[in-house]
């Protein structure tokens, strides 16, 4: 199979990733073998090939959006029942890869926080690849009328912008303000919208912006500009720690910013009395729950989210990542086999 290794992290201009022709691994016990049909580019991906996160796994094939049709069945996995899958079913394998299901933090819920979790692409082999492998229990369902183009992206930007919502705890009607507008952001801001929210997009890129006034953002400006209204809640998806501090000095009283992504540069010096004080909040988003896939899954099942993509052959990973890099795009890259 062909497929893209992270042989030397470092900025993606001096070619991290080494294109390979290698077998077609062979599933676990317990696992599905998938051949890949599409598998989204994510900056979590980006930071792993640049080095910004720890290596886990040497050489290791990056993506966890990927969307693909089972071939195989290793040992073990069962052949019946609704909670199974079988050869020929349409999957999607996502981030979360791996959690121990017996530490305080899985028993109570919390499993995005197990100490012994694993992630598809950074510490097993992901979808820039033909085929890839993922234990049953960590496959997901598909929602139906998506191409597989289009699905691709809901397995992460989707998941974890869900999960970002979730997070600022945004009250019924709430004033929503969102930092970026890449392929998590116009994601959330959809959820958003379909409840009822008010969603304030702040973004350097002016097709981001242009896309945000098309999605139905109430208003839209420069990435540090203060929106027209106080904000009940905000969702930081840049990953610049310098959007902080007027992200939470747009929030009103009792308002909480989110921060989506696992990588984020400096925070500069907070000011209490300007951007804390009257029971403002910073809550972090980390990784996201089998649960929380699920319920996102299943509401965009019922909800057509409008997916604004760009695709790749996956013979060109390596340029969809430098695009992503250097904001080439609107909305979200996906490889294409």
């Amino acid at each position: 199979m062909i497929g893209w290794r992270v042989r030397r992290p470092g900025l993606i201009d001096g070619g991290p990733l080494d294109r390979v022709r290698e077998p077609v691994p062979e599933p676990s016990a317990g696992e599905l073998l998938v051949r890949v049909l599409a598998c989204g580019v994510c900056r979590t991906d980006l930071h792993v090939a640049e080095g910004d996160l720890p290596v886990h796994r040497p050489g290791v094939v990056p993506g966890h959006e990927i969307v693909g049709e089972v071939v195989a069945l290793g040992p073990g996995i069962r052949r019946d029942g609704a909670d199974t899958f079988a050869v020929g079913d349409r999957v999607g394998i996502a981030w979360l890869r791996h959690t121990c299901g017996e530490c305080r933090y899985c028993l109570r819920g919390a499993e995005n926080l197990c100490p012994r979790s694993e992630y598809t692409g950074w510490d097993a082999d992901g979808g820039y690849a033909q085929f890839a492998t993922v234990p049953a229990a960590y496959a997901l369902r598909l929602p139906a009328g998506y191409s597989d183009v289009d699905t691709a992206p809901l397995l992460c930007a989707g998941i974890i912008g869900y999960r970002a919502l979730q997070r600022t705890a945004l009250p019924q009607g709430g004033r929503l303000g969102i930092y970026g507008f890449g392929g998590s952001a116009h994601i959330a801001a959809q959820v958003a919208l379909a409840r009822g929210a008010q969603v304030h997009v702040m973004t350097r890129d002016p097709a981001a912006r242009e896309l945000a006034r098309d999605l139905g953002a109430a208003s839209v400006q420069g990435a540090a500009d203060q929106p027209p209204v106080q904000l009940d809640a905000a969702i930081l998806f840049a990953p610049a720690g310098d959007l902080v501090l007027p992200a939470l000095a747009a929030l009103d009283r009792g308002g909480v910013l989110a921060i989506a992504g696992i990588h984020l540069s400096d925070i500069p010096v907070l000011n209490y009395q300007q951007h804390l004080f009257q029971e403002r909040e910073i809550r972090s988003v980390t990784a996201n729950t089998r649960a929380d896939a699920r319920e996102f899954l299943t509401l965009a099942g019922k909800h057509r989210i409008h997916l604004t993509t760009r695709g790749y052959s996956l013979d060109t990973a390596d340029r969809a990542l430098a695009d992503l890099a250097h904001g080439r795009f609107t909305g979200a890259a996906v490889l294409v086999s």
